[in-house]
């Protein structure tokens, strides 16, 4: 008895007991189903995590955050300016690791246009902003040097942004509009791309409501992103920061530019190199380099800190990291319990096997008298055992489809499914494994029947 002939007497014996061959696969079909449903709904979450922190600026992204000096440091602390201009100056001029660099100065202003008006926070920036941050200019160009140069009334704007000013026309394209903030008007030159979640962005083509939020209401990177206000920072300093900047600032026309720095000398103060900062961040170049590039930057601010370490660095490098890591360590406990069902499975194959086996204990009887050896009759099992699997497991893989849209649907988009080849072949041969350990038993207890006890069955 050949391996064909074993095959079609298995499948033959299946097909004559259909329900109890049905019964027999629904484990192995839930199993697969489940471990690929599994599979793929943390690959899903892993694209989402990795989507976020690109969208952030990726790993290349650094910030330089405060710290509390070293113990031996505590008596000489107030030498050191903390975070200043000096430091982004430094920075852009002297690291060769680098390759963008900015210093972020916040106010909350009063944003208004024709009786539209809230309030939020604007930020004054160097160019490199939109480098560092990885925004995307829709329309318009960016904040440039002549624009710090000459302090500049123009701004870059966000799409909720637009959206909050414009509320009658949401497809307006405000490019060369005039926005007041906190009485000051600001020409714009350039949007930025609306930025969405892969599912809201599939749930807008399809014409569905965009899914739940999963961040919660005080942080979302999209929206964050689509609220963005930028302003040249020197005009940051001059209209809101120095006094003398706003008495200045009060009496000049509503042209779209402000005069130039310091003019006729109304302005008592300057953004020089002592001019604290609220936020610095830097691009490496390279991410093969981020070690080097941090050792640099951090020499060169020790330079300008006057030797007192009050800073540290925010790296997305450990960001990255952690999500594989939480990705894996899940990856592992949820097809741990996914298994499960399989191994289930599996025990019902072997259940139902050998209840069969009993049912055919003559039947075999006949097959041994008549010259079959005993490894054909385990051969035979072992194929039934197997065909069962396969069976089960290309079921299992069409259920497991369905199971994720179901998923999908009753999340309202916010569990995405990602299917991977490896993951479905995985999952497959889990369960071709599984059938053919669950049917090593019973092929092994039918082929030591003896042909003349197997033939007083009758």
């Amino acid at each position: 008895m050949n391996f064909w002939n074993s095959l079609t007497i298995g499948i033959r014996e299946i097909l004559s007991h259909k329900f109890r061959s049905v019964l027999t696969m629904f484990g192995i079909i839930l199993g697969v189903a489940s471990l690929l449903t599994t599979f793929a709904l943390i690959e899903g979450l892993a694209k989402k995590n990795r989507e976020i922190l690109n969208m952030l600026g990726g790993i290349e992204r650094v910030i330089v955050t405060p710290q509390e000096v070293p113990a031996e440091q505590v008596n000489i602390a107030e030498l050191s300016p903390g975070r200043t201009l000096a430091d982004a100056e430094a920075i852009r001029k002297q690291s060769k690791f680098t390759s963008a660099v900015e210093p972020v100065y916040d106010q909350s202003a009063l944003l208004r246009r024709d009786g539209h008006d809230f309030r939020y926070t604007i930020r004054g920036v160097w160019p490199d902003h939109l480098t560092i941050q990885n925004h995307h200019l829709q329309a318009g160009r960016n904040i440039c040097q002549l624009d710090l140069d000459e302090a500049a009334h123009v701004c870059i704007i966000g799409t909720k942004i637009i959206q909050m000013l414009w509320p009658e026309t949401p497809d307006v394209k405000p490019i060369g509009e005039i926005i007041m903030m906190n009485s000051r008007p600001f020409r714009v030159i350039g949007v930025l791309e609306h930025y969405e979640s892969e599912e809201a962005k599939r749930a807008r083509n399809e014409g569905r409501p965009p899914p739940k939020q999963i961040f919660g209401k005080r942080w979302n990177p999209y929206d964050q992103k689509n609220l963005t206000v930028l302003i040249p920072f020197t005009t940051m300093f001059y209209d809101f920061k120095s006094a003398g900047g706003s008495k200045s600032s009060s009496t000049s026309s509503t042209s779209n530019t402000a005069s130039t720095p310091n003019p006729s000398g109304l302005l008592k103060d300057d953004p020089g190199p002592n001019y604290k900062i609220d936020e610095l961040a830097l691009q490496v170049a390279d991410p093969q380099n981020m070690q080097a590039a941090i050792e640099e930057v951090h020499n060169i601010l020790l330079g300008t800190h006057r030797s007192i370490e009050d800073f540290a660095f925010d790296t997305r490098q450990e960001w990255s990291d952690t999500i594989e890591q939480q990705t894996k360590q899940t990856r592992f406990v949820g097809v741990l319990i996914a298994s499960i069902a399989l191994v289930v499975g599996g025990i019902g194959i072997t259940n139902i096997m050998l209840a069969s086996i009993t049912e055919r204990i003559r039947e075999i009887g006949v097959r041994r008298a008549v010259g079959a050896k005993a490894g054909h009759i385990f051969t035979q099992i072992i194929v039934e055992g197997s065909v069962i699997a396969v069976f089960g497991g290309l079921l299992g893989l069409a259920m497991s489809f369905g199971l994720m849209r179901f998923i999908e649907f009753a999340t309202d988009g916010d569990s995405i499914a990602i299917v991977n080849t490896q993951a479905a072949f995985a999952s497959f041969s889990f369960a071709v494994i599984i059938g053919v350990v669950s049917g090593i038993y019973p092929a092994w207890r039918a082929s030591r029947v003896e042909p003349i006890e197997a033939l007083r069955y009758g």
